[in-house]
């Protein structure tokens, strides 16, 4: 792809996106970008500028922008029916929740639509506090659930808490962030040590008896933080010897991204009580979604509605989306390609030391940089100048972690490697420049 030309004057859009947006909704780069279209793995800003689009909206566009599938899918419903609220069954949402049944691990069967991550999470929260009787709930440091006072009390990252917990019952856990072990061990003689701490978290800072424990299955904004293979084991026979049940969140996890299986969580071996997504599910459009056993889904009051949840239009969009990626076997080749992908960025490692650690599962892949590798100190400085060179070659990509020194990527899932050998050429580039 050819270098970007430098822009010359202020997008209209982004000038009135500063003038009439709360300062709060950030944008990336100095220059911020306005997209105006989308087709397959690439977008298109409003000075003509095309881009490789490897973050995907921060993982949401998942089998690429304007999907003839799923387009096809998402303007038959709305010329056929666009709204229902859930006062009303409706064909898209009950073929939805019996396909997911269908591919959801364990005995993970009743689904609970909403609009966004968030809201699926609050949904499990209070299904788990229902259920249980208990009220309390275990959550990880470095962890992000979304913007609802009850998101905001769970959330382990100050950088996106602008005020203090509004919701009582939240304690937090030690990351599984081997790269930054809180106990100071390395991952082959760690012996679980943030696992079992849960253990005395609860003893210490609970009733003793807790409502769930959730956990993205690789924390997202986090940094991609992986944790131990035995991780989800250990913390799961702790949750349940305190009453607990279990919540997956694979809003960002979802949908093959991790390659091979439908959800991160099947890598681990645990099967959840509660599990949410949003994100891929619906390749951009709204859609958030809650699935729990029938014991756990069964003891929720049977007197609510969404306004919006199971949406027909975000329902048909959703079960196209599950679609395309069975039809073209996208869990495989998140696997094959996140590999090629991964060997690649192992190459970069041993180039430039500045990279500290890379670490991820398919096509999740993150990248964090440091000033010294004895050290760790992050390198968030670095971050902002790879951006800026990649934005300039062309390509487009994220960042996250606490000390915002973590590049997150998130290609789509029908991505090939001349994808990643493209990604990997920008990302030389930005190194280069650090």
């Amino acid at each position: 792809m050819t270098q970007q030309e430098p822009r010359s004057t202020v997008s209209d859009a982004v000038r009135k996106h500063k003038e009439f947006l709360f300062p709060a909704v950030a944008t990336y780069y100095k220059e911020p970008i306005a997209l105006v279209k989308g087709e397959g793995e690439h977008v298109w800003d409003d000075a003509g500028n095309k881009y490789l689009d490897c973050f995907g909206g921060v993982l949401t566009v998942s089998v690429g922008h304007a999907n003839p599938d799923v387009n096809k899918a998402w303007i038959d419903q709305v010329n056929s029916i666009a709204h229902t609220s859930t006062l009303y069954a409706n064909r898209p949402q009950s073929d939805l929740a019996e396909k997911l049944a269908e591919i959801s691990p364990g005995n993970l069967k009743k689904s609970f639509f909403t609009n966004s991550g968030t809201e699926a999470d609050d949904t499990a929260i209070l299904a788990a506090q229902l259920a249980t009787g208990n009220r309390e709930v275990v959550v990880l440091r470095h962890s992000y659930a979304g913007r609802s006072a009850t998101a905001l009390s769970s959330i382990g990252h100050s950088n996106w808490k602008p005020i203090s917990s509004q919701v009582a019952g939240f304690v937090h856990a030690h990351a599984p962030y081997c790269y930054r072990c809180p106990f100071n061990a390395s991952p082959e003689n760690c012996g679980l040590a943030c696992a079992n701490d849960v253990e005395e978290l609860i003893q210490t800072t609970t009733t003793g008896e807790i409502a769930a424990f959730m956990s993205e299955t690789i924390l997202g904004v986090g940094g991609f933080i992986v944790p131990p293979k035995d991780y989800f084991k250990r913390v799961y026979e702790i949750t349940k010897n305190h009453g607990g049940l279990f919540i997956s969140d694979e809003v960002q996890t979802a949908w093959g991204r991790t390659g091979d299986k439908w959800f991160g969580i099947e890598h681990y071996g645990v099967e959840p009580d509660i599990m949410t997504s949003a994100k891929g599910m619906g390749n951009g459009v709204p859609i958030g979604w809650t699935i729990a056993t029938p014991e756990v889904a069964d003891s929720f009051p049977g007197l609510t509605f969404s306004t919006f949840g199971g949406n027909p239009v975000s329902c048909a969009v959703g079960l196209a989306v599950i679609n395309v990626i069975e039809k073209n076997d996208l869990r495989t080749n998140a696997r094959v390609v996140g590999d090629y992908f991964r060997e690649k960025l192992d190459e970069l490692k041993e180039k430039y030391p500045i990279i500290g650690d890379v670490r991820g599962m398919g096509l999740m892949q993150g990248i964090e940089l440091v000033k010294d590798r004895t050290t760790k100190e992050p390198a968030p400085e670095a971050v902002l100048k790879v951006f800026e060179e990649t934005k300039r070659q062309g390509v487009l990509i994220g960042k996250g972690g606490l000390y915002g020194n973590v590049i997150r990527t998130g290609m789509m899932l029908n991505a090939s490697k001349n994808t990643v050998d493209e990604l990997i050429k920008a990302l030389d580039a930005g190194f280069a420049l650090c």
